[in-house]
């Protein structure tokens, strides 16, 4: 095959319905121009009617018509071109050769194919162009010897096989898509669901929380006017006795310490007899070495005087004893000792005790709504204990639900945002990325194995074992045009608008920006990463098929909207 860019630029594929070209029309003449040609006597020329031909002068490789409608089947006017360098043309559109032609290309007609026009520059040249005129009608002339067979059925017969493929190949990947949807659609509503519920929940908490925070406040205010007080820290003596009790503690860990030095030392002492024993008991007398003489002499002494010394040693009995923790069974009961001395304010809080019993009960809640406004007032000292070691189990337990209340209540409210935010973002059309995200997709390029997570992040692996490069995190979903040829294998982008999902802030690159990686989509039946490429430094592209791009397909025999190729 040869010029196959050239079909892209120039070539068109005929309308379908059109009426097909009769055997008066001249050679090369669409069907939708057929009109101007049939007239048997003369021809008006399309772009300029002023100009009337004989109609001997259609297709006789002469370009008359400034706009070389006359030449249909021939190359003459092939220098017409808008595209062409500009070279003076007497009696053309413009004056010269950079004007529109008012025909698109010599017709091939490719019966048992389909019609295509293709550029007059191929007209006669002495190549066969089965690519773009299967039916050999462009070397009619047969120049050089050049025969073009006519090769439509075979031709026309293995596109049909592609277009069978290729038609079934969009039903299965309609089926993935409308799979993908439906997964989508149930993720989005569990989604709903769970924001719901989520609302529920923290109304329903911040009712408890108000109620909680009633009764915690009621507690403590009731908690309030009642005396509380910690053992020792009565008068006087009650802080005499707690330093006393102080100072003893000091004195028996100090003691504790000392015993355990005690045991050290003469395990060490018992080491060095052992020593100096042996060497007595083995050293040679005859070898006559002063200093070991006397070690030895010394070492016989001091076992002389341990021997006649008076023993006096402490016995580790009553060491223990003094070591016992004080309490009512060993060493000093200092509860005895800690009188509970009552100050004026408890006087006036136990006034209630001076009363009869008979009306105790009855004024007894008035006596402490008393104590309470005394101490919000500032008449009576207050008794704070919140949170201490003699907080009442009432008031403790009322400010843990309390507590307890308002985590739950922020753990809901950080849930419920991070939902909310989920529903709002842009999952595509149809939300059906959500089917996706999580799942990735990978392919080997060379030395490397690129993976693209949805909605996640783009990776490169080495393949070396040199780590892995971030390549960019998932950003937002954009529109970009795409104009490629479609390949055999259908594994491209083709023509038209694709979603290209763009991937930013990854890894820095050397002396260079953070890397990130435009991902353009396109219709397959299976998620498939096709190409990789470095357009420009750290910034990477990759193509990739998935059934999420094919546009929204609906049931078999239902319009499409948007792109569905394959």
């Amino acid at each position: 095959m040869r010029r196959t860019t050239a079909l892209v630029l120039l070539s068109t594929i005929a309308p379908t319905g059109t009426v097909a070209a009769t055997e008066s029309v001249p050679r090369g003449v669409g069907p939708e121009f057929a009109k101007f040609y049939a007239n048997k006597e003369t021809f008006t020329c399309i772009s300029n009617p002023s100009i009337v031909l004989k109609s001997s002068q259609v297709n006789d490789n002469s370009c008359d018509c400034p706009d070389g409608s006359d030449e249909p089947g021939t190359s003459a006017c092939s220098h017409l071109d808008p595209l062409s360098p500009e070279q003076p043309l007497p009696g053309s559109v413009t004056g010269t050769t950079n004007t529109t032609r008012a025909l698109p290309g010599f017709w091939c007609e490719n019966k048992g194919h389909i019609g295509a026009y293709i550029p007059f520059m191929y007209v006669n040249d002495g190549v066969c162009d089965h690519e773009l005129c299967c039916d050999g009608t462009d070397e009619a002339l047969h120049v050089g010897g050049t025969k073009c067979e006519n090769r439509c059925a075979s031709i026309g017969k293995e596109y049909r096989r592609l277009q069978e493929e290729r038609r079934q190949s969009k039903e299965r990947s309609a089926k993935q898509r409308r799979t993908l949807v439906k997964e989508a659609s149930e993720l989005r509503q569990r989604v709903e669901s769970k924001v719901a519920s989520l609302k529920e929940e923290i109304a329903n908490l911040e009712v408890q929380k108000a109620e909680l925070q009633k009764k915690y406040g009621e507690v403590e205010r009731a908690e309030r006017g009642k005396v509380v007080k910690a053992p020792g820290e009565g008068g006087k003596l009650g802080v005499l006795v707690g330093l006393a009790k102080k100072r003893v503690d000091e004195l028996r860990d100090t003691l504790d310490k000392v015993l355990d030095q005690r045991d050290d030392l003469q395990d060490r002492v018992n080491q060095l007899e052992d020593i100096l024993s042996k060497l007595k008991e083995e050293y040679n007398p005859n070898f006559n070495d002063e200093g070991v003489k006397a070690a030895i002499q010394g070492y016989e002494n001091y076992a002389a005087g341990k021997s006649t010394e008076k023993k006096s040693e402490v016995v580790d009995a009553d060491v223990l004893e003094v070591l016992k923790e004080d309490g009512p069974d060993s060493g000093i009961n200092w509860a005895e000792f800690q009188e509970e001395e009552s100050s004026d304010a408890d006087i006036v809080y136990n006034l209630e005790a001076y009363l009869p019993p008979s009306v105790r009960s009855f004024i007894h809640s008035k006596i402490s709504s008393l104590k309470v406004w005394l101490i919000e007032n500032g008449v009576l000292a207050d008794n704070p204990t919140t949170g201490g070691p003699t907080e009442s189990k009432l008031v403790k337990a009322a400010r843990d639900a309390l507590e307890a209340a308002r985590a739950e209540h922020t753990t809901k409210t950080s849930q419920l945002a991070d939902e909310e935010r989920d529903l709002a973002k842009d999952y595509g059309p149809d939300d059906i990325f959500r089917a996706l995200k999580g799942q990735c997709v990978s392919a080997d390029v060379g030395e490397y194995e690129y993976e693209l997570c949805w909605f996640d992040r783009t990776t490169q692996k080495s393949k070396k074992g040199h780590g892995n490069t971030n390549m960019g995190n998932f950003e937002r979903i954009t529109t970009e045009i795409a104009d490629e040829e479609d390949r055999v294998d259908g594994k491209g982008l083709g023509k038209g608008p694709r979603m290209v999902l763009r991937f930013e802030n990854g890894q820095g690159c050397w002396n260079g920006p953070q890397r990130r990686t435009d991902v353009w989509l396109a219709c397959a039946e299976k998620d498939e990463l096709w190409r990789v490429s470095e357009s420009e430094k750290c910034v990477y592209r990759m193509e990739v098929g998935t059934p999420a791009a094919c546009g929204d397909v609906g049931e078999p025999g239902v319009g499409t909207k948007g792109h569905d190729e394959l």
